[in-house]
C-alpha cells in the first residue's frame, strides 16, 4: 500500500514538473506563431528567387562479358575468328570511363556549354539555353579561349544590328575581350582576344520577346570550371550488381541543356570505344599487310624457280615409276606444309613481340591453336586498350596505369613463352614428319635427280601458297571488323528531364521554415532559462533544500500597502497561507507567551520588511495582538510603510529606561496592530544587539502580545540577526525570486544544518503567476491583465 502511494505521488510530482516546462513556452505562443509565420515568408522568397534544377536521366546497356551484354550487330560474323575479342568489356571500367573528366570535357567543347546567354532579370538572371533569339560561336579560338572569363552585355538594336560592350570590368577575374561597345550586324565577324565571335538569328528570333526589353548577357567561363561543375552533379550508377544496365543522369537549371548533355555524352562514348576498337584491327591490318608483301615477293622468287627448272630439264609430267612412293608420302608431305606454315607465324609473332612495346596491340587470329595462346594474346590487347584509355585521362604515374603496365608485361612474358612451347613442338612435329618423309626419300632415291630437285622446290611453292592464302583471309577478316565496328553501349532510354525539380523541394523548404521559426523562440526561451541562475520558483528548490517551505508570495502592484480585510488581490492571499503555515511551524511554543516570529533573508531588498509588515497585518485582523519590531537597526525600512518618529528600539537599548511602551506606537487602521520602529541608526549596532537589554525586552513582550514578528537584518551581511537568533521561535528566510542565484541557497542551507537559526523556514517572494509558478491565487477575483508584450519584455531582461 506504501508503494502505491509513494508511486501515485511521483506520478504527480512528474506530471507537475511536464506542465512546468510545458508552461514555460506555451505561455509566449504569439512569439512562437510570429517566428514561424517569418520563417515561412523568407521559406517563401527563397523559392520565388531560386532557380530550381531539374534531373534528366538516360539508361544504356553497356556489354559485359560477365553480366551478358547486348546482341551483337556482328552476331552474322561470329565464325570468323577476327571478331572474337571485340565483345569483351566491363560495365565497373565503363562506368569510370563514363565519369571521367575527359569525357565531360569533350562533351561541353562539342555543345559550347562555356558559353553561356542570360537575360536579365529583377533579382537574378534566367539562363535561356533552347530559347535564345541569338546564337553565340566562336571561330579561329586562340590558346586563352578556354581559360577565359568573359561577361559581354549585348542590346538588340533592329533586325540586324545589336550592340556589344563588356561588362562587370572591374572585376580582376573578368578579362575585357572589346575595346569599347560597338555596334555590329547579325552574322559579322567581330575580332575579340580569345578568337573571332559570330552572333545569328535563331528560330526564337521573331517568336520571342527575350532581349526586346531586357539585355542579354553572353558569359564565356573558364573550360575547367564549367567541365568540374558538369563532373560533380553527373551520376552514373547501375540498377544492379547482377545487371549491365546503367543509369546516367545530371541536373541542372535548364532542362533541355541537361538533356543535350546526356545525349552528346553517350554519343561521344561510342564513338571513342568505336576509335579504340577500330585500333587493334588498324593494327593487325598493317601486320598481315607488311607479311604480304614479303610472301608476295618470296612466291614470286619460287616459282621463277620453278619455271626455270623445268625449264632447264625439259619436265612436264612426274614420272610413272615415282608415282606409288610420291602417293605414300603425299599425307606426309601435307602435314610438313602445315607444319611449316605455323612455325613461319610463330616465329614472326615472337620477333614482333620482341620489338613492340607496352602501347602496341598483338596481331590476332593469325595462328591456329588449340592451347590457349589465341586467348593470352586477347586478353593482353584488352590490357593494352584499357591503359591506353586511361591514359587520355591521367598520367603514366596513376596507379592504376602502373598496375595495368605490370599485368601488360607479365601476360607478354605468357604469350611469348606460350608460342616458344608452340614452337618447340611444331619443331619436334617437323622433325618427325622429315624423319618418315627420309624413310621414303630413300626409297625414292633411285628416282632421277630431277624428280628430287623438282619436289624440294614444289614444296616451298606450296608452302608459300598456303601462307598467302591464308593471310589474304585474315586481312578479309580484318577488314570487315574494321568496317562494321558495332557501340560499345546501346541507349535504352533517351536523356528525359522530369519536370518537377529536384531543388529546392517545396515541402521540404516549408517544412524546415516552419521548424527552424518554431526553434528560433524555443532556442531563445530555453537559453535564456539554461544561462539563467536566479530562483524562480519552488521548482527550483525541490531538491535542493532541507528548509521547510511555507509559501510564495506573488508580484504586488502596490508593493507598499499593507493587507486588509477587504484585499482578495493574489498577494493577500498567499500572505494569508503563509500565515496558516507559520501556525504549524509555533506548535510548540508554551502557552502564555507570545509566539516570536523573526525574519531575515540572504541579501537586502529581497522583501523581508515587506513579508514582515504583511504578516504582522494578516495576524492583527485575525483578532491577535501583534507586534512589529524593527530590529534591521542599520538599514530601518518601516518607514516606507508607515508614519512614525525617529525613535524607538536603539533608543531604549542604548538608555535605562525600563518602561519599553513609551516606544511602541499603535496602528491607527487596525486594532490589535503596534510597532516598535528601529529608531535612532546607532554607531555600534551589533554591541548594542550583544547586550542584556534584548533579552529582559523580549521577556517583557512575550508576556504582553499574542505574536512577535521581528524584521532582522540580512544574514549573509552582518552578524546582527544571529546575535539575537535564539530569542526566535521560528525564522522565516525571505528569498526573492528572480533575484537570489541558486548558489546562494548553500547559505541557507549552512544555517539550517547548524541550527543557527531555530526553526528555519522558507517563503518564496515576487514570483510571477502567469507562469504557472503561482498556484491561482485570488479564486473568485479578476485580475488585471498585462500586455503580452510587456511580459515578454521583463522575462528576457
Amino acid at each position: 500500500m506504501q508503494d502505491f502511494y509513494n508511486e501515485g505521488v511521483e506520478d504527480e510530482i512528474n506530471e507537475v514538473n511536464l506542465r512546468e516546462q510545458l508552461d514555460k513556452y506555451l505561455i509566449h505562443w504569439k512569439w512562437f506563431i510570429l517566428s514561424a509565420f517569418l520563417c515561412l515568408v523568407l521559406a517563401f522568397l527563397y523559392l520565388r528567387y531560386t532557380t530550381p534544377s531539374y534531373e534528366a536521366t538516360t539508361s544504356i546497356l553497356v556489354k559485359d562479358e560477365k553480366k551478358g551484354g547486348m546482341l551483337s550487330e556482328l552476331s552474322a560474323f561470329t565464325d570468323l575468328g577476327g571478331l572474337s575479342g571485340s565483345l569483351k568489356s566491363n560495365v565497373d571500367n565503363e562506368i569510370e570511363i563514363l565519369k571521367s573528366r575527359t569525357l565531360v570535357e569533350s562533351t561541353i567543347k562539342e555543345l559550347d556549354l562555356n558559353v553561356s546567354l542570360f537575360v536579365e532579370g529583377n533579382v537574378v538572371d534566367r539562363d535561356i539555353y533552347g530559347e535564345a533569339p541569338v546564337n553565340v560561336y566562336f571561330i579561329n579560338k586562340t590558346e586563352s579561349f578556354d581559360e577565359a572569363n568573359v561577361v559581354l552585355k549585348l542590346d538588340l538594336l533592329s533586325n540586324n544590328s545589336f550592340s556589344l560592350e563588356n561588362t562587370i570590368v572591374n572585376q580582376p577575374a573578368v578579362k575585357v575581350i572589346l575595346s569599347k561597345k560597338k555596334q555590329f550586324e547579325f552574322g559579322e565577324k567581330i575580332p575579340t582576344k580569345i578568337g573571332t565571335l559570330i552572333i545569328g538569328k535563331t528560330a526564337f528570333y521573331k517568336l520571342s520577346n527575350i532581349g526586346k526589353d531586357k539585355s542579354i548577357r553572353i558569359i564565356v567561363s573558364p573550360l575547367d570550371n564549367v567541365t568540374a561543375s558538369f563532373k560533380n552533379r553527373l551520376k552514373v550508377e547501375p540498377i544492379s550488381k547482377t545487371s549491365s544496365v546503367v543509369n546516367v543522369s545530371v541536373t541542372d537549371p535548364v532542362q533541355k541543356k541537361a538533356e543535350d548533355f546526356l545525349n552528346s555524352m553517350i554519343q561521344i562514348y561510342n564513338e571513342d570505344a568505336a576509335q579504340d576498337k577500330n585500333f587493334i584491327s588498324e593494327n593487325t591490318s598493317k601486320f598481315i599487310s607488311e607479311r604480304l608483301a614479303l610472301i608476295t615477293q618470296e612466291l614470286d622468287g619460287v616459282e621463277q624457280d620453278v619455271e626455270s627448272f623445268k625449264k632447264s630439264n625439259r619436265l612436264t609430267d612426274i614420272e610413272s615409276e615415282a608415282k606409288l612412293f610420291i602417293e605414300g608420302s603425299s599425307e606426309y608431305d601435307k602435314k610438313g606444309v602445315e607444319t611449316e606454315i605455323q612455325l613461319n607465324v610463330v616465329s614472326s609473332l615472337l620477333d614482333f613481340i620482341k620489338k613492340s612495346t607496352n602501347e602496341d596491340l598483338l596481331p590476332t587470329n593469325i595462328i591456329t591453336d588449340n592451347g590457349d595462346t589465341g586467348g593470352l594474346i586477347a586478353s593482353y590487347n584488352q590490357l593494352v586498350l584499357d591503359r591506353n584509355r586511361i591514359l587520355k585521362s591521367a598520367t603514366t604515374e596513376n596507379p592504376s596505369v602502373i598496375k595495368l603496365d605490370q599485368q601488360i608485361t607479365s601476360l607478354k612474358s605468357n604469350v611469348a613463352t606460350s608460342l616458344r612451347r608452340m614452337q618447340s613442338n611444331l619443331q619436334i612435329q617437323n622433325r618427325d614428319l622429315k624423319s618418315q618423309e627420309n624413310i621414303l626419300n630413300n626409297k625414292i632415291g633411285k628416282i632421277p635427280v630431277q624428280e628430287r630437285q623438282f619436289r624440294v622446290i614444289a614444296r616451298q611453292q606450296k608452302v608459300k601458297e598456303e601462307l598467302y592464302l591464308y593471310l589474304l583471309q585474315k586481312r578479309e577478316e580484318t577488314a570487315i571488323s574494321l568496317a562494321a565496328t558495332e557501340p560499345n553501349a546501346r541507349v535504352i532510354d533517351a536523356a528525359k528531364s522530369n519536370k518537377i525539380p529536384v531543388s529546392p523541394k517545396k515541402n521540404v523548404i516549408y517544412l524546415a521554415g516552419l521548424l527552424i521559426g518554431l526553434l528560433i523562440p524555443f532556442g531563445i526561451i530555453y537559453g535564456h532559462d539554461l544561462l539563467d541562475t536566479k530562483i524562480k520558483s519552488r521548482l527550483d528548490l525541490e531538491g535542493k533544500t532541507q528548509i521547510p517551505f511555507i509559501g510564495d508570495i506573488p508580484t504586488s502592484e502596490d508593493a507598499n500597502e499593507l493587507i486588509k480585510t477587504e484585499s482578495r488581490t493574489s498577494s493577500a492571499e498567499a500572505i494569508r497561507i503563509v500565515r496558516t503555515n507559520l501556525e504549524f511551524m509555533l506548535t510548540n511554543v508554551p502557552e502564555g507567551l507570545a509566539k516570536t516570529i523573526f525574519v531575515t533573508s540572504t541579501f537586502p531588498a529581497e522583501g523581508k520588511t515587506l513579508v514582515s509588515v504583511n504578516l504582522a497585518a494578516t495576524f492583527a485582523l485575525s483578532g491577535r495582538k501583534v507586534l512589529l519590531v524593527g530590529m534591521d537597526i542599520r538599514n530601518p525600512k518601516f518607514m516606507d510603510y508607515f508614519a512614525m518618529p525617529n525613535f524607538g528600539l536603539t533608543n531604549y537599548l542604548s538608555s535605562n529606561d525600563a518602561d519599553i511602551n513609551k516606544y511602541i506606537i499603535k496602528h491607527n487602521d487596525y486594532d490589535n496592530f503596534y510597532i516598535l520602529p528601529s529608531g535612532v541608526i546607532p554607531p555600534n549596532p551589533a554591541e548594542l544587539l550583544m547586550g542584556k537589554n534584548v533579552d529582559k525586552l523580549f521577556e517583557i513582550l512575550k508576556k504582553e502580545y499574542d505574536y512577535i514578528i521581528v524584521d532582522t537584518a540580512p544574514v549573509s551581511l552582518v552578524a546582527d540577526t544571529l546575535l539575537i537568533a535564539k530569542n526566535a521561535d521560528t525564522f522565516v528566510y525571505v528569498m526573492r525570486a528572480n533575484v537570489l542565484e541558486k548558489r546562494m541557497l548553500s547559505i541557507a542551507n549552512t544555517f539550517y544544518r547548524e541550527k543557527k537559526l531555530p526553526n528555519m523556514c522558507i517563503v518564496l517572494n515576487d514570483t510571477d503567476s502567469t507562469k504557472g509558478y503561482g498556484y491561482g491565487y485570488g479564486y473568485g477575483v479578476k485580475a488585471e491583465k498585462k500586455s503580452w508584450f510587456n511580459k515578454f519584455k521583463k522575462d528576457i531582461s
